[in-house]
């Protein structure tokens, strides 16, 4: 597969109405802007950080195998790429991409008996601001934006309302409404679930469970990224808010560093009023340099490797930080 190419429509950094920044000024003075540096990025909108990201991955397969792989930054940031290395696959095989129902990238290949590296090196300009949030009407965030009733959504993301594979709307039914059916809706209501869904479980990598449904996130309170994504995004369906799943890279910029390894990243967008809100369970708070790479109903939809027959992951190495200041020059 050949670099992530040039973009042909208009690309801005900040396509959305003015909207609420909770972070003070002072917490963003850590991110270094560089839109006087790239102008042909268009960066002139709003303050971009330029983010270094990139994955080597290696699988081992008995025989020859036909993977599914969704690891690259969506097709709607090709034009925010400044530099990638291509995809590199060792050994050299043919392979092609495709674009699913949802609108994301899939590289599809045969990977041979034996190992099966992929390995990919980047720098994307993203926009310097944390998530997006409604801007608070009156002091408060509470009733900045309305739900929008069933009726009045569009046919094409309906899907987003019933129950997936990791997503047990009928399980979990009578208790999202006893815990939040008094809440008023709009953006009060969303807050409630995700802030709910932060305090009742728990992240830690050890609890990890590829199969683990949102309903037995809920009965267990642990889980990982994933889960917390799954909880909210059923508990919002419950409750007859669009929610869909989000997978990407999302590293430590403008907050203190995790000294975990690095991984990819789960969180959740939610349609309120006329448009999708990020909101991401476990960390509960905008964040700065997320990167999304699918979005679908669930993790079903959008696993980052699916491989037709037994594998085992062999090697996994996952990269996301921001451009030190010494090295934006050579980028731009």
């Amino acid at each position: 597969m050949a670099g992530l190419g040039s973009c042909h429509q208009t690309c801005p950094l900040q396509d959305h109405p003015p909207l609420w920044n909770p972070f003070p000024i002072g917490k963003l003075v850590t991110v270094r802007w560089v839109h006087d540096l790239l102008p042909q990025f268009n960066l002139l909108r709003g303050a971009a950080v330029l983010i270094n990201l990139g994955y080597e991955i290696e699988i081992t397969c008995e025989q020859p195998t036909e993977v599914i792989a969704l690891l690259d930054p969506h097709p709607d940031l090709d034009c925010k790429v400044v530099r990638t290395s291509g995809l590199q696959i060792t050994p050299s095989i043919q392979d092609r991409t495709y674009i699913d129902r949802y609108g994301n990238r899939c590289l599809r290949l045969t990977a041979p008996a034996g190992v099966t590296r992929l390995f990919r090196d980047s720098v994307i300009a993203m926009d310097g601001h944390p998530d997006p949030w409604p801007a608070p009407k009156d002091g408060t965030t509470d009733g900045a934006v309305r739900e929008s009733p069933v009726s009045a959504l569009p046919d094409d993301v309906l899907g987003y309302l019933l129950a997936s594979r990791y997503c047990e709307t009928d399980l979990m039914m009578t208790q999202a409404w006893a815990l939040f059916g008094h809440v008023p809706p709009g953006w009060a209501r969303v807050r409630a679930i995700f802030d709910y869904v932060h305090q009742h479980l728990t992240f830690g990598y050890q609890h990890a469970r590829a199969t683990r449904t949102a309903s037995e996130a809920w009965k267990e309170r642990v889980g990982v990224c994933r889960d917390f994504a799954h909880l909210a995004i059923t508990l919002c369906r419950c409750m007859n808010i669009l929610a869909r799943y989000a997978n990407g890279y999302l590293g430590d910029i403008g907050v203190t560093a995790n000294p975990a390894p690095m991984d990819f990243n789960a969180w959740c967008e939610v349609w309120l009023e006329d448009r999708w809100v990020t909101l991401d369970a476990r960390h509960n708070t905008p964040r700065i340099g997320r990167v999304v790479i699918a979005r679908g109903r669930d993790a079903t939809d959008i696993p980052l490797i699916h491989t037709f027959g037994p594998h085992q992951l062999t090697a996994f190495r996952v990269w996301t930080e921001e451009v030190p200041d010494t090295e934006v020059r050579s980028v731009a």
